[in-house]
């Protein structure tokens, strides 16, 4: 894909989970050749890059970002010659594509982490091996009191190959950090060989043709030489996230790899970050990274920042939060990565629609939010179809092992088995990681989805929607659908409008109870553009006032007629440049009041709509 320090805006990134994408051999889990066979449906939606999470050789205890080797391809998706045809496929029509690069960890059955437990000492420091801590009773606790993401201990005693402990020279036994699951060791980052060895990784690729980079939980890996506990009252995380040091480790990275070139696209995923240190990481004069992923917005449904809770999400602290960001990033020269959907989210359209009722309407309503915000769009596969989460039984029905971690950390909590899976049912990683679904299941049966002529890895979801009986799946909505045909117009319209790519961001009507609205502004060629975009989050009818200069004129003449009222020539270019329901506008109710300068407009259940208004600048 061509690339300019501006390119990156005015595109869409697709990510593709190919483990759940297509199966082109009939297996229970997807493969690269399945990727392959759908180029023409991504490059369809007229994307211009493509992010795969991690297909390299894995063990697979954490669906593959538990890498064992960064060369070589998990033999269950591809061979290397499957990948090096995908990249090829994918830019004979101008989609670059963009790896999943794990650089803050590696699988135990890592080369480098077999070497360290076979006594190779060189390879102890590509780690944080730590001893542990003797109490006066005798008994020996963990290095630190950090807790892992996957639940329990951050550490684990480092064995050799027998699986005898290692001991200092004290004879406390040694430990080794895993900030996730048991079999993710941390790596050393202060250690100059490991920081080459990463770099020589993103330049390998680099060489075949990849030229998007996603760094995973990169902000965590400033992790001080020292580890200390952390003090009562403190949250471990704090300790080794958004430390200065991730800064100078990017701006290296940057000039070791990527940097060099002036073609890449990269985004980094920030683990509880801020927005002083966003800017940091994706300000172009820092020479870090091109955009960055934060998750703020994807926790106002977790109940006193709790993830494995099921509560209703507070829409204020969200439409808060999306605007914080877009002012803090725009004020500090970064740029955001905007996205509801990944393979760690449940689906948003559970979240934050209703996927009883307005599905569809739910599902579009999302997409404007995001695709008309200052930031890239990233759309994660099946969301442009309007899949919803799976509707499973049993906690057997879970693949993924943070959700039978929390299952147990729930139950040991006091909750029944009923309470516990009712909470992972609403947040579990593989909501969104069931397979993509090409065909709709015959009768509401779930069955292959198309996706393969196997039973496929993790069931599939609910491929009916519950109110209008209609298939949920490509096929489906290529024949007949309303919400894939809705995302690639919003595509077409980032690359057409640079309001929408490159325009400035202000709130609007932020206190609304129900609608979420902001301005884009643009300024070129002696024309300014300005996009008014509201967005209804309830299934209730709901009214907003509208700036009159954003009304076509059509409309307020309606409005206006009654008492002889001529539209203003300049606001004729006012229009409607999207919304998701049929007949926009049709349900404006007049001016309220005396205030000529304004229009009640009603919103319906979830409705979203998009008012241009173009103007000549005319100099004084």
């Amino acid at each position: 894909m061509p690339h300019s320090p501006a390119s990156f805006r005015s595109t869409v990134i697709y990510q593709i989970y190919p483990k759940s994408f297509y199966s082109a051999h009939g297996r229970p889990t997807g493969d690269i050749r399945g990727i392959i066979e759908k180029v023409p449906y991504v490059a369809s939606l007229g994307v211009g890059m493509v992010w795969f999470n991690p297909f390299f050789a894995s063990p697979q205890h954490d669906n593959g970002y538990d890498i064992s080797d960064y060369y070589a391809i998990n033999p269950e998706l591809g061979t290397m010659e499957d990948v090096e045809e995908m990249i090829a496929a994918f830019g004979e029509h101008g989609i670059g594509v963009m790896f999943d690069m794990v650089l803050n960890h590696v699988s135990t059955e890592h080369e480098w982490f077999r070497r360290a437990q076979a006594g190779e000492r060189e390879y102890w420091d590509y780690f944080y091996l730590r001893p542990g801590r003797v109490q006066p009773d005798g008994t020996v606790v963990p290095p630190t009191n950090w807790e892992s993401k996957f639940g329990g201990s951050a550490w684990a005693p480092f064995t050799d190959t027998e699986g005898e402990v290692y001991r200092d020279e004290s004879g406390a036994p040694l430990y080794y950090l895993h900030l996730y699951d048991v079999t993710q060791a941390d790596l050393n980052w202060y250690n100059p060989a490991v920081r080459e060895e990463l770099y020589k990784v993103v330049n390998f690729w680099y060489d075949k043709g990849v030229r998007g980079f996603r760094f995973d939980v990169i902000n965590v890996i400033g992790k001080s030489e020292e580890l200390e506990d952390a003090p009562a009252g403190v949250i471990d995380k704090t300790l080794y996230t958004d430390t200065p040091i991730v800064h100078t480790r990017l701006r290296e990275l940057n000039r070791a790899s990527f940097g060099r070139h002036g073609d890449t696209v990269t985004v980094g995923e920030m683990s509880s970050t801020s927005i002083e240190n966003c800017v940091g990481y994706s300000n172009p004069e820092n020479r870090e990274l091109d955009m960055v992923f934060s998750f703020h917005h994807l926790k106002v449904d977790y109940e006193d920042g709790e993830k494995w809770s099921k509560v209703p999400f507070r829409f204020a602290e969200l439409k808060g939060l999306l605007n914080d960001w877009a002012l803090g990033m725009q004020a500090g020269g970064g740029w955001n990565a905007l996205f509801w959907n990944n393979h760690d989210q449940p689906r948003a359209l559970n979240r934050f629609g209703d996927v009883q009722r307005y599905r569809a309407e739910s599902a579009t309503m999302l997409a404007t939010v995001i695709h008309l915000l200052r930031g890239t769009p990233y759309i994660y596969q099946g969301e442009e179809i309007g899949m919803i989460d799976p509707v499973y039984s049993s906690i057997d029905d879970y693949v993924d092992v943070e959700a039978h971690n929390a299952f147990k950390t729930l139950r040991a909590r006091g909750l029944s088995e009923v309470e516990a899976l009712e909470v992972v049912r609403a947040k579990a990683r593989d909501n969104s990681r069931v397979p993509m679904q090409w065909e709709s299941g015959a009768g509401g049966d779930c069955g292959t989805v198309g996706f393969g002529t196997a039973i496929p890895w993790l069931a599939p979801a609910p491929s009916v929607d519950a109110a209008t009986g209609a298939g949920i799946s490509a096929a489906d909505e290529e024949r007949d659908g309303v919400i894939l045909p809705y995302y690639r117009e919003l595509i077409r319209l980032r690359g057409q409008y640079p309001v929408i790519s490159e325009g400035s961001y202000a709130p609007y009507a932020l206190d609304h109870e129900r609608v979420f609205g902001y301005l884009r502004e643009h300024i070129a060629k002696g024309t300014r553009t300005r996009l008014l975009v509201l967005n209804n989050f309830f299934g209730d009818e709901t009214a907003v006032r509208v700036p009159a200069e954003f009304m076509p004129g059509e409309v307020l003449d309606a409005v206006a007629g009654s008492e002889g009222s001529r539209v203003p020539a300049e606001v004729q270019s006012a229009r409607v440049l999207l919304c998701n329901y049929k007949n926009p506008l049709s349900q404006v109710s007049g001016v309220s009041g005396s205030d000529p300068r304004e229009v009640e407009v009603t919103l319906r259940p979830y409705e979203s709509l998009a008012l241009i208004v173009e103007e000549p600048i005319v100099s004084s």
